[in-house]
């Protein structure tokens, strides 16, 4: 898989497969995301800012993730394990419904880890939704930590954090 930053002409192409995977969700009873989060003008910001990143295969975006040093105040609940480490956060993870259980999301992990490595950060956090078993899966097998709850208006979230 190739990385890349995401470019306002992607935007057509995640937001279809994004409302995808959300029906994908519902479809499993996982209510997470839907017509008010995340949004169009949510990626398109990101792409703003330069901090929304694409995984291709072959022509086709597999999936969209954020990484910044971004957080909501209820990361303040988070019972951090490493408070003074230099971070990053995940956001807006999303894998394109036709490259699911295909080990996307594993290799997007250890890609964002590998390249916060090389920039000298130390920690990756990111919130989960408790209701999401294969995120939470994702997540527990591949060494984050649970470390506090977010409750938002979609339920409660899990804070978790991985350092290396």
């Amino acid at each position: 898989m190739i990385y890349r930053l995401a470019e306002e002409t992607d935007i057509d192409t995640i937001c279809a497969f994004v409302k995808n995977a959300i029906n994908h969700m519902e479809a499993h009873n996982i209510f997470q995301w839907d017509d008010l989060y995340p949004t169009r003008e949510d990626f398109l910001a990101d792409i703003h800012k330069r901090q929304l990143f694409v995984g291709m295969v072959d022509r086709d975006i597999a999936v969209v993730y954020v990484v910044n040093k971004e957080s909501d105040e209820q990361y303040q609940n988070g019972d951090w394990n490493y408070p003074d480490s230099e971070y990053r956060v995940i956001h807006r993870l999303c894998v394109n419904p036709a490259y699911q259980n295909s080990g996307v999301a594993k290799s997007t992990l250890l890609h964002i880890e590998e390249e916060l490595r090389e920039a000298g950060i130390e920690t990756i956090r990111l919130d989960v939704f408790s209701r999401n078993p294969s995120a939470l899966s994702l997540y527990q097998n591949n060494g984050y930590e649970k470390t506090g709850d977010a409750d938002w208006r979609k339920g409660r979230f899990y804070l978790m954090e991985k350092h290396f």
